[in-house]
């Protein structure tokens, strides 16, 4: 692995004309990101969002001693030394089904017919399968279990149990999952299906969280077409768009795709203060390089430096020191300063810078403590050397192999090779001093999934 000595800045005195670091430009994005205030979720718009309060059980769980199997609730006694050759014949006194209300009590000689859930009744000790029995007869039963709908008339008739059980056999005791007063959740958990279960079943219709961020994102160019309408010459189709409000789902925001906003800098101003009134965080893609038709920088830099918008925010364009993904804007816009990201036209460029700076500030505008994805070491699989840009921080495409501890390099290094990244599921990354990466070296690799 060849490496290369950092290059000296040369690009002027001035903020906007050094080169920033990736790790400086991500610092920096993060400072300015809030997480959101606190509020009041329906348990399943709450999935995937962070909770800011303790959640203690108000009522045991179960709430009650209840069947495990559907069978018979029996005496212990009853069915001591029952056996095939000598089972234990008992009078059925009636049916319990999972809701019931009045239950029967079930006496010396007695059991009661039972299903999964239902209440263990008074006098009961244990609970015999059916399998452990003929079925019993009479009263509603044959050879099977009665239907819940039949529970008023399952009394009457015999049950032969051919095996003996013990105290509490097939019962969960009342409180076995979770008691009152226990802690059911603690704030700062991350809310997935079973946490919501579990809220569900001990009553909460609601619960506080952080809620997950309205993120809208808008393409930028004259050229762009939207799929599923004819291209003309010089057109192009909008996959930026589509693949950034995808990235954002995924990360875990409520994403907003805007259609294509042509080349012109006041048009672009105005779809983009329309956005703000359901923006948490707004992310464009083009026009932030140094072309004649860059509008997003004609647009957005002079933001909050007119004496009438003194509370506009402010937009800072930069160049970073990564490959793709050089040119970069981040700044807040509009009265409540809204975080805007900047995103470079060229379609991986757009997708890894988002990966590397838009997602972690939609996870810190979620109050989550990881917001950035985990990277892993793995060895370059590849016949022949790579080379890298000195001074810049390479992100390849790459297949990676997490039982050989391989990751193998998916196309090349061209910003606009889409087909490639569709079939990459991570990122490989070559450090700022190294200009050569031989087979076998091992490397950081962020996994994309």
């Amino acid at each position: 692995m060849k490496t290369a000595e950092a290059p000296q800045d040369t690009g002027g005195s001035s903020e906007h004309q050094r080169l920033w670091s990736v790790d400086e430009h991500l610092a920096d994005v993060l400072a300015a990101v809030r997480p959101l205030e606190p509020i009041e979720l329906q348990l399943l718009d709450a999935q995937g969002c962070l909770l800011v309060e303790d959640v203690t059980v108000p009522v045991a769980l179960p709430p009650f001693d209840n069947s495990s199997m559907d069978g018979y609730a029996v005496r212990t006694a009853d069915v001591q030394g029952a056996r095939e050759e000598f089972p234990a014949v008992l009078t059925v006194v009636g049916d319990v089904a999972a809701g019931s209300g009045e239950l029967p009590t079930v006496g010396p000689g007695q059991a009661a017919r039972i299903m999964t859930g239902a209440p263990l009744p008074p006098g009961a000790e244990a609970v015999v399968p059916v399998e452990w029995t003929d079925g019993g007869t009479g009263g509603g039963a044959a050879a099977g279990m009665a239907p819940a709908s039949a529970a008023p008339e399952g009394a009457g008739g015999e049950v032969r149990v051919y095996r003996p059980a013990q105290s509490r056999a097939h019962v969960r005791a009342r409180g076995s999952d979770v008691q009152a007063g226990d802690l059911a959740l603690a704030a700062g958990t991350v809310l997935g299906p079973s946490q919501i279960a579990l809220l569900a079943a001990i009553g909460r219709a609601t619960v506080r969280v952080r809620p997950r961020p309205r993120v809208v994102v808008l393409s930028t160019g004259s050229e762009l077409v939207q799929p599923g309408e004819p291209l003309v010459a010089g057109a192009i189709y909008d996959s930026n768009s589509f693949a950034l409000a995808a990235a954002a789902r995924d990360a875990g925001a409520i994403a907003y795709r805007v259609g294509a906003v042509a080349d012109d800098a006041e048009t672009l101003k105005a779809a983009i203060e329309d956005q703000l009134v359901r923006a948490d965080l707004l992310v464009t893609t083009g026009g932030v390089s140094v072309g004649a038709y860059d509008v997003v920088k004609e647009a957005l830099s002079s933001i909050g430096t007119g004496p009438d918008e003194p509370d506009a925010g402010r937009m800072d364009f930069r160049k970073l020191a990564m490959q793709p993904g050089k040119p970069q804007g981040f700044g807040t816009i509009g009265p409540d300063h809204t975080p805007l990201l900047a995103l470079p036209g060229n379609p991986v460029s757009s997708y890894v810078s988002f990966e590397l700076f838009v997602r972690p500030a939609i996870r810190a505008l979620m109050g989550l403590p990881d917001v950035s994805r985990p990277s892993v070491r793995a060895a370059l699989k590849t016949d022949e050397a790579l080379g890298s840009p000195a001074g810049r921080r390479q992100f390849l495409r790459g297949a990676y192999d997490a039982d050989s501890g391989t990751v193998s390099p998916v196309g090349g290094s061209g910003s606009h090779l889409i087909a490639a990244l569709a079939h990459a599921d991570a990122l490989v990354v070559v450090p700022e001093d190294v200009t050569s990466v031989e087979p076998g070296t091992e490397l950081d690799v962020i996994p994309l999934g």
